[in-house]
C-alpha cells in the first residue's frame, strides 16, 4: 500500500513538473482578404488584452510563439481594412494551432471613434438578434457536457421544456421552426433520437472538437438560409491543416469519443471522429424502463487547390438503437412507461461539398449535399410481439439532394449576395396504427411516396453611410416547390426584409429589422394519406407557413469587452397547420419523442409571439466571463373558435446567469442558474381515457382538448456547477472536469397522468365487466411525476 502511494506521489510530481515547463503553444496562420482570398501583408496581430503580438509577412503568414495554452482571441488591424477581433481559439501545446483569418476592406477612412473592433459579432444584415457563441463557452459551460444545444439555453429568447431534451423554443416558436447549417450546408438532423418533423432530441450529434464558432440568429436571417421561422444556426468548423497527426480521446457524460486530425497531402487536411454511447449500461444500472444506444461520426477535409480555389468535403451521421428494459424494477411509473412507449430506431447522415472560387473583388460559392433520415417505430400490446398484439408499425425515409449557388461581392463598400438553390425531395412512409377516434376504434393503414422539387432565389445588399455611423441592408427571397399548385409560384412566397443600424453615440447603437419568412410544411404532413391513399393535406390546400418579424433595440458598449442589448420583438404567424383531429394549432406540437405532423391539417391557424430581451455579456482581463439574459415572451395561437390561446411554449419569463472564472493554475469554475416560467398544459380526459377500447389503442390517457392549455406547470429553476482542471504536459494535454447538474435537486412537476389500477394478480380492473365492450371502463388513478435530479458527471480528455 505504501509503495502504491509513493508511486502516486511520483506520478503527480512528474505531472506538476511538466506542467510548469510546457504551458505555451505556437499560433500559425494566414490573414487574407475576405472577398478575393489574397494574402494581406504587414497586418498587426496582438493577443487580445495583452501586448504580445506580431505582424504578417509579405505573403500574409504569421507565427506567434509562447502563447499561453488555453483560450485566446486575436486582434488584427491593417490600413484599408476594418479592425477585427477573432472568436476564441483553443490553443494547444501538442498540436498545430493553425487559423485562417479573413479581413474586410473598407473604402472610407475611419475616424478614431471607430478604430476599436468589438469582440462580439456584428453583421449589417443582422444588427439585431445575432449572438456569436465561442468554443470556450461550449467547452466549459456548466450543465452542458459539451453539447451545443444545451449551451444555447444560456442566451435570451431560448426556452426549454425538459432537462433531458434539446428542443429549442426560440421567442415563443416551436421546435420545428429552427434550421441548422454546418459550413454552409444544412444539417436537418442535429440530435440523436430526433423527433421526426421537428428538431429536438436528448443528445446532440455534432462533435465540439470540430467547432470554431456558432452564429445564432433569432431573427434577421440571412437570405441564403431559408425554411426557418424562429431561428437559424450557422456552425463554423475549424481550419484543417496539420503538419503531423494528433489524437484526442474523451470520456463524457454518456459516451466515449475519439478525434483525429491528420494531413492527407500538402494541400489537404482531415479531421474525423467517432463516438459511442454507454447510456444503456447506466440506464440498466438505474433500472430505467428504456435502454438507448447511439453511435455517431463526423469528418471534414479541406483542400486549398490554389490561391483562387478551395473545396471542403464534410459528413455527419448517427445510428440510434433503442430497446425496452422489461427487467426494470416494476414500479407504477416504469410499468406505465413500458405499456405505451414504442421501440424507436433511427439512422441518419448528411454528406456534402462546399466549393469556393475567388475573383478580383468577389467570390462564388457552390454547396452540394445529400441527407437521409430513416425512422422506424413499433409497439405491441403488453410488449408481446404477436400479430394480434400489434398497435403501431411505422417506417419512413426522408431524402434531400440539394444544390445552392451564391455570388458575394464588395464593390465600393457595398456588400452584395445573390444566389439560387434547388432540392430534389424523396419521401416514403409505411404506417399502421390502431387509434380511437369518434368514439370507435379504428385502424390507420397506408403507404405514401412523394417525389418533388423545391427551388429558391435570393439576394441582399448592404452599405454603410456617414463614415460607418449608419448601415442599411435590404434583402429578398422567394421559395416554391412542385408539391401542389398552392405552393409552386415563387411570388406567392415573397420574403422581403430590411435592417438598419445607427450609432447614436460612440458606444450606443439603435438597431432594427423587419422581415417576412416562409417555411415548408413537414414531409410527414405533406405525405400523410388516408386509408384510400389520398393525399389528404394536399386536397386541403396546405400552404407554406408564414411569419412576419419586427425587431428593434438598443446596444450599449461601455467598454471593449462588454456588450448590453435590449430588444423588443413581435412575430405574426399565418397559414399555420391546424390539427383537424385535435382542433389545435400544430404550433404547440413537436416537443416530444416520435413523429410530428403525420395527421390531417388545414392551413388555417394564426399566431403571435411578442416580448423583450435583455442581454449582458462581459469578459475581464482576469479570466472572468459572464452572460446574463432575461426574456419576457408571450406565445399565442388560434383555437377552433379562432380565439388566441397560449401555445405550449408560452413560458413568459426566462432568466439565465452563466459565469466562468479562471482561478489560476489551469483551474476553471463555471456556474449556470436558469429560471423558466411554468409552461401551459392540457388536462387529461378521464371519461374518454377510461374506456377499454380507447385505452387499449394507445395505453395511456387522452387529453381534453376542449380545455387546451388551460392549466400551467409550476416555475422551474436549476443550478449547474462545473470544475475544470487541465494539465499541459510536454507531449500531451490532460483535461478533467466534474459537472453537477441541478445541484440543489430541484424537482419539476410534470402534467398529471393516469395509470390503470391492477388487481392482486396484476390484471387491469374493469369497473363494469358485464357491460357491452364499447361501454366497459378501466379503473384509473392519477399519478404525479417529476423530472429533475442531481446529476454528477466526471469527464476526461486526453490529447496527444
Amino acid at each position: 500500500m505504501k509503495n502504491r502511494f509513493r508511486l502516486l506521489i511520483i506520478f503527480v510530481s512528474l505531472i506538476i513538473s511538466h506542467t510548469l515547463t510546457a504551458q505555451t503553444g505556437t499560433i500559425k496562420g494566414l490573414v487574407k482578404d475576405k472577398y478575393n482570398n489574397q494574402p494581406i501583408p504587414f497586418v498587426n496581430i496582438v493577443v487580445y488584452g495583452t501586448t504580445t503580438g506580431t505582424m504578417t509577412d509579405s505573403i500574409g503568414q504569421f507565427e506567434l510563439q509562447n502563447v499561453p495554452a488555453g483560450f485566446v482571441q486575436l486582434q488584427l488591424s491593417s490600413i484599408g481594412y476594418k479592425p477585427f477581433v477573432t472568436e476564441e481559439f483553443n490553443i494547444s501545446q501538442v498540436r498545430n494551432n493553425y487559423f485562417e483569418i479573413a479581413l474586410e476592406s473598407t473604402a472610407e477612412a475611419l475616424d478614431e471613434v471607430q478604430v476599436t473592433a468589438s469582440p462580439y459579432a456584428v453583421k449589417p444584415e443582422a444588427p439585431v438578434s445575432l449572438r456569436r457563441i465561442g468554443i470556450d463557452q461550449i467547452e466549459k459551460s456548466a450543465g452542458a457536457n459539451r453539447d451545443i444545444s444545451k449551451v444555447l439555453q444560456s442566451f435570451p429568447g431560448v426556452g426549454s421544456a425538459s432537462t433531458f431534451r434539446n428542443d429549442l423554443f426560440v421567442r415563443g416558436g416551436g421546435p420545428s421552426e429552427n434550421r441548422f447549417f454546418l459550413d454552409g450546408i444544412e444539417i436537418p438532423t442535429l440530435n440523436h433520437f430526433t423527433t421526426q418533423g421537428a428538431s429536438g432530441g436528448p443528445v446532440g450529434i455534432l462533435n465540439v472538437d470540430f467547432i470554431r464558432e456558432v452564429d445564432f440568429y433569432s431573427s434577421a436571417f440571412p437570405v441564403s438560409k431559408g425554411n426557418a421561422l424562429s431561428s437559424v444556426f450557422e456552425f463554423k468548423q475549424i481550419d484543417v491543416q496539420d503538419d503531423k497527426p494528433h489524437f484526442k480521446g474523451t470520456v463524457g457524460a454518456s459516451e466515449l469519443s475519439l478525434t483525429t486530425t491528420t494531413p492527407i497531402s500538402e494541400k489537404t487536411g482531415l479531421i474525423a471522429s467517432v463516438r459511442r454511447s454507454y447510456l444503456q449500461f447506466l440506464f440498466d444500472a438505474l433500472e430505467l424502463p428504456f435502454l438507448p444506444t447511439f453511435t455517431d461520426f463526423q469528418f471534414k477535409t479541406q483542400t486549398r487547390i490554389d490561391a483562387k480555389n478551395e473545396i471542403t468535403f464534410l459528413g455527419v451521421g448517427a445510428i440510434d438503437r433503442f430497446k425496452l428494459n422489461l427487467d426494470a424494477e416494476p414500479t407504477e411509473e416504469n410499468n406505465y412507461i413500458l405499456d405505451y412507449l414504442p421501440v424507436n430506431n433511427q439512422w441518419s447522415y448528411t454528406v456534402g461539398a462546399a466549393y469556393k472560387h475567388f475573383f478580383e473583388r468577389s467570390y462564388l460559392s457552390v454547396f452540394m449535399s445529400r441527407n437521409h433520415l430513416n425512422n422506424v417505430a413499433y409497439k405491441y400490446k403488453d410488449n408481446i410481439q404477436t400479430p394480434e398484439n400489434l398497435l403501431t408499425d411505422y417506417s419512413s425515409d426522408e431524402i434531400e439532394n440539394k444544390l445552392r449557388v451564391e455570388y458575394t461581392a464588395r464593390p465600393n463598400d457595398f456588400t452584395i449576395n445573390i444566389g439560387a438553390g434547388t432540392e430534389y425531395v424523396q419521401y416514403q412512409n409505411e404506417t399502421y396504427s390502431k387509434v380511437f377516434e369518434d368514439g370507435v376504434p379504428k385502424e390507420i393503414n397506408y403507404s405514401s411516396e412523394l417525389n418533388f422539387v423545391k427551388w429558391s432565389v435570393f439576394g441582399s445588399v448592404s452599405h454603410p453611410f456617414f463614415n460607418d455611423r449608419l448601415t442599411l441592408s435590404a434583402g429578398l427571397r422567394m421559395d416554391a416547390n412542385s408539391y401542389s399548385s398552392d405552393m409552386n409560384k415563387l411570388f406567392s412566397q415573397l420574403s422581403p426584409r430590411v435592417s438598419a443600424s445607427y450609432m447614436l453615440l460612440p458606444d450606443i447603437y439603435l438597431n432594427m429589422n423587419v422581415g417576412r419568412y416562409y417555411q415548408n410544411p413537414a414531409y410527414t404532413t405533406l405525405g400523410y394519406r388516408n386509408n384510400a391513399g389520398e393525399l389528404v393535406n394536399k386536397s386541403n390546400g396546405i400552404k407554406y407557413l408564414q411569419a412576419d418579424h419586427v425587431v428593434g433595440g438598443l446596444e450599449y458598449r461601455p467598454n471593449k469587452r462588454t456588450r448590453i442589448t435590449l430588444e423588443g420583438f413581435f412575430k405574426q404567424y399565418d397559414d399555420y397547420p391546424f390539427s383537424v383531429k385535435d382542433s389545435i394549432s400544430m404550433a404547440s406540437k413537436g416537443g416530444d419523442f416520435g413523429i410530428f405532423g403525420d395527421e390531417e391539417v388545414t392551413s388555417t391557424s394564426k399566431g403571435k409571439s411578442y416580448g423583450a430581451e435583455l442581454l449582458i455579456r462581459t469578459r475581464t482581463d482576469k479570466g472572468f466571463s459572464m452572460i446574463g439574459a432575461y426574456t419576457f415572451v408571450r406565445s399565442e395561437f388560434t383555437d377552433w373558435k379562432d380565439d388566441y390561446v397560449p401555445s405550449s411554449w408560452d413560458s413568459r419569463h426566462i432568466l439565465t446567469f452563466t459565469g466562468n472564472k479562471d482561478v489560476g493554475k489551469n483551474w476553471n469554475i463555471g456556474v449556470k442558474w436558469r429560471f423558466v416560467g411554468g409552461l401551459p398544459y392540457t388536462p387529461y380526459d378521464y371519461d374518454k381515457s377510461s374506456l377499454v377500447l380507447a385505452w387499449d389503442a394507445q395505453n395511456r390517457q387522452y387529453l381534453d382538448y376542449a380545455q387546451f392549455n388551460t392549466q400551467r406547470l409550476d416555475n422551474f429553476h436549476q443550478l449547474d456547477v462545473r470544475i475544470d482542471k487541465t494539465w499541459y504536459l510536454k507531449n500531451m494535454t490532460l483535461g478533467f472536469y466534474i459537472d453537477i447538474q441541478n445541484l440543489y435537486n430541484q424537482q419539476a412537476n410534470q402534467p398529471p397522468e393516469l395509470i390503470q389500477e391492477l388487481d392482486d394478480s396484476g390484471r387491469p380492473i374493469i369497473e363494469n365487466p358485464g357491460a357491452p365492450i364499447e361501454e366497459q371502463r378501466y379503473r384509473l388513478k392519477e399519478i404525479i411525476t417529476t423530472s429533475g435530479t442531481v446529476l454528477p458527471t466526471i469527464g476526461l480528455m486526453i490529447e496527444f
